[in-house]
């Protein structure tokens, strides 16, 4: 019981995210969107990062994937004010296109994983 609650929570909060990207990038005015662009830039890259940490203390992966995201952000923030390109569209696409390349880099790490526990079993 708990797991499916955990799991619906997991994907409230992914519509959640993928709702602040679309309101960020398509300039949509809620009353909603400062909630939810914060909850997308601070959600996706620690999700990306925790990801990636799968096989470490949860408390550990959790720590480092917030910490990873607020630098994430902070940083992104910094280079666009030094170069002068402030957008916050830009930072949603940056923010997603990091995202997403976590989570290919994650799916090819376990794609590995799988392979060598294959072999492994078939010895």
């Amino acid at each position: 019981m708990l797991k499916q609650h955990r799991r619906a929570l997991a994907w409230l909060v992914a519509l959640a995210c993928i709702a602040g990207a679309v309101i960020a990038l398509f300039d949509i005015e809620t009353p909603l969107r400062p909630f939810l662009i914060s909850l997308f830039l601070l959600v996706v890259p620690g999700a990306a990062v925790v990801g990636l940490l799968r096989d470490r203390d949860p408390l550990a992966a959790l720590s480092v994937g917030a910490a990873a995201s607020l630098v994430l952000n902070v940083l992104l923030a910094e280079a666009m004010l030094l170069f002068n390109a402030w957008s916050p569209r830009a930072g949603v696409a940056t923010v997603a296109v990091l995202g997403g390349f976590m989570y290919v880099l994650r799916v090819l790490y376990r794609g590995k994983n799988m392979q060598t526990e294959q072999g492994a079993r078939a010895r």
